[in-house]
């Protein structure tokens, strides 16, 4: 009895990290411009020559500024009928971007609290702070694919061909983990 209920309790165990280790999360080398599809550690897919923000990637300062933030987000909302095609928007400004901010007084208080509560209440943050929001993973839409091949673009967002977001598509949904660096 005891081995059956030792057993059941692994087995629950190993089952429950292999299942976290095999949830699909996306990986955003703003170097290389390019996205992998990961499973665990294992690479999936690597889409090639996306674009970034016109101003590059780093710390975003304020809404506008054309940069494409450093972290680690969630898909927080789709939008299927984009002018981008499709749209898969982060849960930007995440916690670690609120609280910087404060300490350089890019945000206020009010601003940081509305923020921090509604990662607590797992809800998509303000997008019109000072910080700027509606940052994500989106098409081309109707854009001119020869500029996409050429420059970066965005105003702080990641593209995709219209082709590569079909293709991603496939494996994104609410909640997958996107680590930009």
């Amino acid at each position: 009895m005891m081995v059956g209920k030792f057993l059941s309790i692994f087995i629950l165990v190993l089952t429950s990290g292999f299942c976290q280790a095999e949830d699909i999360w996306l990986l955003i080398d703003t170097q290389k411009l390019q996205l992998e599809i990961k499973r665990g550690n294992k690479t999936i897919k690597v889409l090639g020559n996306i674009a970034i923000g016109r101003n590059g990637a780093g710390i975003k300062q304020k809404r506008g500024d054309d940069v494409t933030p450093l972290g680690e987000y969630k898909i927080a909302w789709i939008n299927k009928h984009s002018p981008y095609y499709r749209f898969y928007g982060f849960d930007y400004p995440s916690v670690k971007d609120a609280s910087l901010a404060l300490q350089k007084g890019l945000i206020n208080e009010k601003d940081y609290k509305k923020i921090i509560e509604s990662h607590r209440n797992q809800q998509i943050p303000p997008q019109y702070t000072s910080l700027g929001g509606q940052i994500g993973i989106h098409g081309l839409g109707k854009a001119d694919i020869h500029i996409h091949r050429f420059m970066n673009w965005t105003h702080g967002c990641i593209a995709l061909t219209n082709k590569q977001i079909e293709l991603l598509s496939r494996w994104i949904k609410k909640g997958t983990v996107v680590k930009v660096k």
